[in-house]
């Protein structure tokens, strides 16, 4: 058991009398709300980067009717016990499952309400729609969306609300939000236009010793990802830089490196914890609180029904009631027009495993048209139909592009990435690994990569260069060299199967002779 120690929050029968006299040191002391020697019970419940999923996979994975399963028997256990639950999210529910993206995540915010969630921190990815959208499902939850450091440069003052206070059967629980400030450089400009995100760090710093005065216990609900020994690379700092530089927070429940911590990470006397994403995992934990001391008592991650689970949670029916029109609706969406082309674009296994194709050539353009990228790589693998000529609708997109990668990009000096083609450029015919490339010129003899060129232009091996490529072959899938631990590595949370859509929306009706593959010559 660990326990981290609120000093000033003690209050003795010394304290009172002292009080009581007239004191003025006692009197700058914050009042307590709970009794001395009683001990509380309390369990938090957490997830994040939930993006899309309300509904259970394909292969009966995940699903929040699984989750609300566990949440309640969870919460049956504890208040059993004399305890209490609260259940946080992380933040970025909007962006990644079409059936979720097409109804602007009503059926996501609408789960979360019957899960009984508390607070959630609010993500980047809550700024991919419209304000308008966000307006909306803020306005359609029961629970509030919180960032303190995010401004409305018109009025001043934090568009959200910056923190909320819950009496817990007498023990005051603050739950502050903080927000990413790399969310202006992941979203459409005019999504955050006239807004203002200010150091994470520099606004906990301020609000803390306010909230002190009013809770026992303070919760940093944050969207900010957790970087090791805070090395946050290119990336805006993280929870880890958050909980050295401010004292006082008891836990942080964080979201957007999307990481699974089995065991949280201790920093400056705060617990940092982190359920992975896609409500793969609920967080669990059970807290003591006594005398003004908050002890840890157990953590763990709990997998809502993994791929080889010997026993699946059930899932609750009120939840399925509510989601099953959404995902109806949903399917049916799927089936819309999304545009047209002259010819067949090639993506059988045949094609995309053997050759350069037209279909390949097509991804990686609109990789690079949603990223700015100045080159992008797909590999053959992650083709898995063609489109044949004349309708195409968003289910022919999802046919193509089927396991719901998200596009991902990372920046590289040139000389990185000429040891990176080295190694890709050589994958040989006949597997998954064969790649197809957008914006580069080269070739390719026996396996060594020469003449490389980035958008017409020799490569320079100083300059940096940014590359889209999905986020299977950046985790190292295919044997791809490994790109999520470069500091320059973002995961845009955008689903590959969107990005193409978007594309084909954007440059209907297709002329299959535009994707016509140049610039690499095998030898």
């Amino acid at each position: 058991m660990q326990v981290l120690r609120h000093g000033m929050k003690l209050f003795t029968a010394t304290a009172l009398a002292l009080t009581i006299s007239g004191c003025s040191l006692v009197q700058t002391q914050p009042e307590v709300s709970y009794q001395q020697d009683k001990t509380y019970k309390l369990t938090v419940l957490h997830t994040n980067d939930h993006h899309g999923h309300f509904w259970q996979d394909r292969k009966g994975r995940y699903g929040m009717a699984a989750r609300m399963t566990l949440v309640n028997q969870i919460r049956e256990e504890v208040q059993a016990e004399g305890g209490n639950v609260l259940l946080l999210s992380g933040g970025d529910i909007n962006t990644g499952v079409p059936e979720s993206d097409l109804q602007d995540a009503v059926p996501d915010f609408m789960g979360m309400n019957l899960l009984g969630y508390d607070a959630m921190a609010v993500g980047n990815h809550e700024f991919d729609n419209p304000r308008a959208i966000l307006d909306m499902q803020q306005d359609l939850a029961k629970f509030p969306f919180l960032s303190a450091n995010i401004i409305d440069e018109k009025t001043g003052k934090p568009l959200f609300k910056p923190y909320t206070l819950i009496d817990v059967n007498g023990l005051r629980v603050a739950i502050m939000g903080l927000t990413t400030t790399d969310t202006p450089k992941q979203t459409s400009p005019e999504n955050v236009a006239g807004l203002r995100f200010e150091e994470p760090v520099t606004v906990a710093a301020e609000l803390v010793p306010e909230l002190e005065k009013k809770a026992d216990v303070i919760i940093a609900s944050t969207h900010m990802g957790h970087y090791v020994d805070a090395k946050y690379g290119v990336n805006a700092p993280g929870d880890v830089t958050l909980a050295r530089s401010v004292d006082g927070i008891d836990l942080i429940v964080g979201g957007h490196s999307q990481d699974p911590l089995f065991k949280p990470d201790q920093q400056n006397g705060t617990y940092i914890v982190q359920a992975q994403e896609w409500g793969k995992f609920v967080g669990r934990a059970d807290f003591e609180f006594k005398n003004g001391e908050l002890s840890l008592v157990d953590y763990k991650l709990i997998a809502v029904n993994p791929k080889n689970a010997e026993v699946k949670i059930a899932q609750d029916t009120a939840m399925l009631e509510l989601l099953t029109p959404y995902q109806d609706k949903g399917a049916k969406l799927v089936q819309e027009k999304v545009g047209i082309v002259d010819q067949r674009l090639m993506g059988e296994r045949k094609e995309v495993r053997f050759e350069p194709t037209n279909l390949g050539t097509l991804l990686t353009e609109a990789f690079m048209a949603k990223t700015g990228a100045d080159f992008a790589v797909m590999n053959g693998g992650g083709i898995r139909s063609s489109i044949d000529e004349g309708e195409i609708t968003y289910k022919d997109v999802l046919t193509v592009l089927p396991f719901g990668n998200s596009l991902t990009t990372v920046e590289m000096t040139g000389q990185e990435v000429l040891e990176y083609l080295a190694v890709v450029a050589a994958k040989p015919t006949n597997s998954g690994a064969f790649a197809h490339f957008s914006g580069l010129e080269m070739m390719i003899n026996e396996g060594k990569v020469n003449n490389v060129k980035v958008a017409g232009d020799a490569i320079d091996t100083a300059k940096t260069y940014k590359m889209a490529i999905l986020s299977f072959s950046a985790g190292g899938g295919d044997k791809y060299p490994k790109l999520t631990d470069k500091p320059g590595f973002v995961d845009t949370g955008f689903l590959d199967a969107d990005v193409l859509k978007e594309y084909v929306e954007n440059n209907s009706p297709l002329k299959v002779a535009n994707f016509k593959p140049e610039g690499i010559v095998r030898q």
